[in-house]
């Protein structure tokens, strides 16, 4: 008989019926006459509780089952007489899968800090909380596919190593197959001789596939990358890690207003298919840390996005200033503090925040007339600040050149990206998602760490 998932059981099966399923063992109570054990199988968020009765041959089997053994049922699914469960299992056959040490097995029947699961990330996905997030990380994930796929987006699968930097966005991890003790060095040098090492050059994990899409852009029309990056920052905060996920999209024929209605397009639909397919999560997540605030996501997703420029949100902040920690003032950057007051105490939702000073921001940014500002854009929401940042992309070869070299940038190692604009430039746009802050943004968790599977931060790499 095939198993069934708790999930499918839930949805679609009929009491008065054989089954048979498996899972791990929540916990187990026993009495004179029976014994109930609660398993979940991670395909929801709803336990199964099964009903062994004393007469039966599996009832001798109980004394090797303790929380966490993954065990395997079959018997008649009844309709349950206790609040809160519509079915139960009636046990005819019990099978041990996986035993367990119930003195070390670390997960119990009781409430355990975020703090302490970090520590056991291997075993926390098993716990009601890590298994609504990575359920509603996978919902995330295919509706990103979902959304750029039903409108004609090309997924475009950018390189992990790479030659180029681009835009400085991070210090970079390096990789080599030299022998880092002994490496070759150039003569009469202490530099590491790089013609030796395998590609023949520097190389290193990428921190964007924004530069290798635009190529493709310019070719398909369309098109969105979506894997991991890399960021080797000593940034111990509960926002960065040194390994997350980035998703990007690049559109050709584009200006940054199309840029910022795709990205508001892209976020209030992805919000609300998540907060209707993941209901039963939120609920979850909800019940456990009062957060996310469901309504509040709903809002998000039907309210079109407000619009101002960084002078206006400048304008609008400097008055404020005693309240920030971070100066306001044209040229400065925008800090979280000023992200979310413009969104939570000014506009009341979500806000994009476009045409930011060309200091601030990376070289292949389009310049705009006034040669001050970049059309760059952020989108703001409330409760996190920046979710997306984005520009239009410098399309006018001259310009482009000009900005490399003001900003150091050699031509030389960029020479492809350049080309870009010598055969058919035309103008195009793109922003950049960090994943993991979208799942935090949905999930209400607070720190980056709960919404990865195995966190990457310095001196973390343990799992």
């Amino acid at each position: 008989m095939k198993r069934l998932s708790i999930k499918q059981l839930l949805a679609a099966a009929e009491a008065d019926q054989n089954i048979v399923v498996s899972g791990w063992v929540r916990s187990k109570r026993e009495s004179k006459n029976f014994a109930f054990l609660s398993i979940s199988d991670g395909s929801c968020a709803a336990v199964l509780q099964l009903v062994v009765d004393a007469s039966s041959p599996a009832f001798a089997l109980l004394k090797d089952i303790a929380t966490g053994a993954a065990i395997s049922a079959r018997g008649l699914l009844r309709a349950s007489p206790g609040a809160g469960q519509q079915f139960e299992l009636q046990v005819s056959e019990l099978t041990v899968i996986g035993e367990t040490s119930p003195l070390d097995y670390p997960l119990q029947k009781k409430g355990h800090t975020l703090e302490f699961l970090r520590e056991i990330a291997h075993l926390r996905p098993r716990t009601n909380t890590f298994g609504a997030v990575f359920r509603l990380r996978n919902t995330l994930a295919f509706l990103i596919h979902q959304f750029f796929q039903e409108r004609g987006f090309v997924w475009a699968q950018t390189p992990i190593l790479t030659a180029s930097d681009c835009e400085g966005a991070g210090q970079m991890f390096q990789v080599s197959t030299l022998d880092m003790k002994n490496p070759p060095r150039l003569p009469n040098s202490s530099e590491i001789d790089y013609s030796k090492d395998f590609f023949g050059k520097p190389a290193h994990l990428t921190v964007s596939g924004q530069l290798e899409g635009e190529f493709l852009a310019l070719s398909l029309g369309n098109i969105y990358t979506f894997g991991p990056t890399f960021r080797a920052e000593n940034s111990n905060t509960a926002r960065h890690l040194a390994e997350f996920w980035m998703m990007e999209p690049e559109i050709a024929f584009a200006d940054l207003e199309d840029n910022m209605d795709l990205a508001e397009d892209f976020l209030r639909w992805v919000i609300a298919k998540a907060v209707e397919r993941s209901a039963e999560d939120l609920r979850l997540l909800a019940g456990l840390y009062k957060s996310p605030d469901v309504a509040l996501l709903e809002k998000v997703a039907a309210t079109p996005f407000q619009r101002i420029s960084y002078t206006e949100a400048i304008t609008i902040l400097a008055p404020q200033q005693k309240k920030f920690h971070y100066p306001v003032a044209w040229g400065s950057d925008l800090q979280t503090e000023h992200e979310r007051f413009l969104c939570e105490q000014v506009v009341g939702g979500p806000l994009i925040v476009y045409n930011y000073p060309k200091d601030l921001k990376a070289f292949y940014m389009r310049l705009n007339d006034d040669e001050k500002t970049v059309a760059a854009m952020d989108v703001l929401v409330p409760g996190v600040g920046e979710i997306i940042g984005g520009s239009q992309r410098e399309d006018r070869v001259a310009v482009l050149e000009q900005r490399m070299q003001a900003l150091h940038i050699p031509l030389a190692d960029l020479q492809w990206y350049v080309d870009l604009r010598r055969f058919g430039s035309v103008p195009h746009a793109g922003f950049g998602l960090g994943f993991e802050r979208l799942v935090m943004y949905v999930s209400g968790m607070q720190n980056i760490r709960d919404v990865t599977l195995c966190p990457r931060a310095p001196g973390l790499i343990t799992f």
